[in-house]
């Protein structure tokens, strides 16, 4: 069964019949010829901009001159009710000290440290799922909601703090449209921006519960008596250079990011590779294999070949932010183009991932691919679900590892069968189905039992 993807058009198109067709679906209102080009240039007068899919150019913006294309403004216009100044808008300095602050909260050596978190979350969420036909997407959201309330703050989403969070990030992500008005017009930055005030209620209400939760904990930590988790870790982490903690307010811009980043994007990641497992058995049967002897350690993990490399595949297919932009500060030429300072420069992992002219059989479902050199070669100039280079998201590994153990420890409980309707992926805040993504669930230590 081929994954599904939004039907697009061939035709060209203005940026304002774009901007209004984003505010339906980001991903079938561009059009289907950028799965085939290297540029492709968009004008009106309010913004210019430009999809770049040569590998070339994604090197060029994200690794080798970094400095020089910075993310938009418009974005940070647009993320800035909930995300405030937080380190996925910001840059320059502002952004370097964030990094040197967060970056030492996610090394490597300390992934160790929230293994506990995740299978606990894991586990959580095999006891909470129910047999029969359903949309697995509240589920999946649960699921990373929890993950990150246990590692961010050792709490479950049961807390009744974590789960008012979580209710209201649902609510905002409903009310957020992919593209905004802020992020389009040409707003001076010291007036009010033009968001709903569904937008900002939401905003503020989850920004109030984190600040609640931010408060709780620097009391806990002046008194001695606060966890050793990532809250903790990052909150008395100080700036090697500056030798300055993050403040209360900066607090709670950053736990804002970490659980939009850690929750939207991990439950969207979840939630595909189940559906893709559902519609591919045999590549089911042999995680499910795999997962039977997964014990709760790095060694067990990296024990789970094949579970990583479906899980990587539905990172290609359904990468859970499928654009970022960046902007301009000078003059470029870019395959021959004239590029003007000020454009606005259109990463897409959606079209990046699929590209007919960088993928063999693009539009399928191959999780074989990671192991042959072809698909290695693929990936290293075309893969960039966590984005790449300096601004590579801190808590990729954490990612991989969560959604890794979720996947195994599910399909080990569970024989999974695509629901009646195929899902329809649209963009949202991350790549959700337009419906829901269904999916059957049958425990599995009931297969042999008559029906």
């Amino acid at each position: 069964m081929t994954p599904p993807r939004p039907e697009t058009r061939e035709g060209r198109g203005s940026v304002l019949r774009l901007a209004r067709a984003f505010r339906r679906d980001l991903l079938s209102a561009l059009p289907e010829r950028l799965y085939r080009a290297w540029m492709a240039e968009f004008r009106s007068p309010l913004i210019h901009s430009f999809v770049c899919n040569d590998p070339a150019l994604v090197r060029l913006i994200l690794k080798d001159r970094p400095g020089d294309f910075p993310k938009s403004d418009r974005l940070r216009a647009g993320l800035a009710p909930l995300l405030g100044e937080s380190v996925f808008v910001t840059n320059g300095a502002q952004w370097a000290a964030q990094r040197r602050i967060i970056d030492p909260a996610f090394e490597g050596g300390r992934l160790h440290d929230s293994l506990p978190a995740i299978f606990a979350a894991a586990d959580a969420t095999v006891a909470r799922l129910r047999p029969g036909e359903q949309d697995i997407e509240p589920e999946c959201s649960h699921a990373a909601a929890d993950v990150i309330f246990r590692a961010l703050f050792s709490m479950p989403i049961e807390h009744d703090i974590a789960g008012q969070v979580f209710r209201a990030f649902r609510a905002h992500q409903d009310a957020q449209p992919v593209v905004n008005l802020a992020a389009l017009l040409p707003w001076p930055r010291w007036l009010p921006h033009p968001h709903s005030r569904r937008t900002r209620r939401t905003a503020a209400e989850i920004r109030g519960l984190i600040t609640t939760l931010v408060a709780n904990r620097m009391a806990a930590i002046r008194e001695g008596t606060a966890p050793d988790d990532l809250a903790t870790r990052i909150m008395t982490t100080p700036d090697p250079q500056t030798g300055r903690c993050f403040s209360a307010p900066e607090m709670v811009d950053q736990v804002a990011i970490f659980f939009l980043a850690g929750h939207e994007t991990s439950a969207s990641a979840l939630a595909w590779a189940l559906w893709l497992l559902a519609a591919h058995p045999e590549w089911q049967d042999a995680v499910a294999s795999e997962a039977a002897a997964l014990t709760p350690d790095m060694a067990g993990i990296n024990a789970l070949r094949t579970t990583r490399a479906v899980f990587r595949e539905a990172l290609r297919l359904y990468p859970p932010v499928p654009m970022m932009v960046r902007q301009a500060m000078r003059p470029e030429t870019m395959r021959g183009r004239p590029v003007p300072a000020g454009a606005q420069l259109v990463l897409s992992p959606w079209h990046l991932h699929r590209h007919h002219r960088l993928w063999d059989r693009a539009d399928d479902f191959d999780p074989g691919r990671w192991s042959r050199p072809e698909g290695k070669a693929s990936a290293r100039d075309a893969f960039i679900p966590f984005s790449a280079g300096q601004r590579v998201c801190p808590g990729a590994g954490f990612a991989m590892v969560e959604g890794v153990v979720m996947l195994a420890r599910i399909t080990a409980a569970f024989r999974l069968e695509p629901g009646t309707q195929p899902p329809v992926p649209v963009a949202r805040l991350t790549v959700r189905g337009r419906d829901g993504i269904s999916v059957r669930l049958t425990p599995r230590e009931n297969l042999a039992s008559p029906a």
